[in-house]
């Protein structure tokens, strides 16, 4: 553990405090950006350009290798582009304080983990709680009798390890990981492929509700399944690393030789009453 936490960062090391804004007014913009992995000669993205509209609800989709998680990667500073730049407000982001700069984040990942703490700790990961904040976004994302239901409620551990607590499915440890995004209260709330372990039920809830969720936050929102796209005011299509279509499900789908079209046609054929 030592070792690895003295490796050095090789990341552009910025200094300037990001603005706190409480109107959440931060304008997030890619300027032909390309990308390889270390190691690889292939760009996983390539002359990608997007602005993020404040308060703008955009779904990515695509195959899967086609950029969408890159692209997030690159917006929280985990990598920083091969080519071309991202701008907060105008500014290169690497000129920003990097702590100041993910501050403005909430995001969950494909592999977020689970600590074997208490459920309160896990949410606001830290052992200094705000209760009343946890019990709001734990009932947000449906977990309120869950929780009700554990012997000592939200200072119940998760799993065995260390103490005796309870074992969670992999839908409800979803559905935490969606509850501490919303606690950290960012301005920007980046959600990849955040339902993939919940039942049909439990995903239609969490969608049904999700513009009440993000509130007036700018989301960002990458899935697999179309159909739970269809609540985002804009959809940008990703293949092969380039984005190649923009804008609503109805205006999308009606473009009958692009590759939304073929994308929900492949998947709706499952569902007679989806299919164009």
């Amino acid at each position: 553990m030592l070792e690895f936490m003295d490796i050095e960062n090789i990341l552009h090391k910025g200094t300037l405090p990001v603005e706190k804004r409480r109107d959440n007014q931060y304008a997030i913009e890619f300027h032909n950006v390309s990308f390889k992995y270390p190691g690889s000669d292939d760009y996983s993205l390539r002359n990608f350009s997007i602005k993020l509209d404040i308060g703008q609800k955009l779904a990515i989709v695509g195959m899967n290798g086609s950029g969408k998680t890159t692209m997030i990667k690159l917006l929280c500073r985990l990598y920083e582009p091969s080519e071309g730049i991202i701008t907060l407000n105008g500014i290169d982001i690497r000129k920003y304080d990097y702590a100041e700069y993910i501050s403005i984040f909430s995001v969950v990942f494909q592999d977020f983990k689970m600590f074997s703490f208490k459920l309160s700790e896990n949410i606001a990961c830290s052992t200094v709680v705000d209760t009343e904040l946890a019990e709001k976004v734990i009932d947000m994302v449906g977990l309120s009798e869950r929780t009700e239901k554990m012997q000592d409620g939200f200072d119940t551990y998760l799993y065995n390890d260390y103490d005796k607590g309870v074992e969670i499915s992999g839908g409800e440890a979803q559905k935490i990981a969606l509850a501490r995004a919303l606690y950290k209260d960012a301005p920007f709330i980046v959600l990849d492929e955040p339902t993939a372990a919940l039942d049909p039920i439990a995903e239609f809830e969490i969608y049904s509700k999700f513009n009440e969720i993000v509130g007036g936050k700018t989301a960002i929102y990458i899935s697999h399944r179309l159909s739970s796209c269809r609540f985002c005011d804009d959809i940008a299509v990703f293949h092969e690393g380039e984005l190649i279509q923009r804008g609503s499900h109805d205006t999308l789908l009606s473009n009958k030789n692009g590759k939304y079209y073929e994308l929900w046609n492949a998947q709706a054929q499952y569902y007679n009453d989806e299919a164009v």
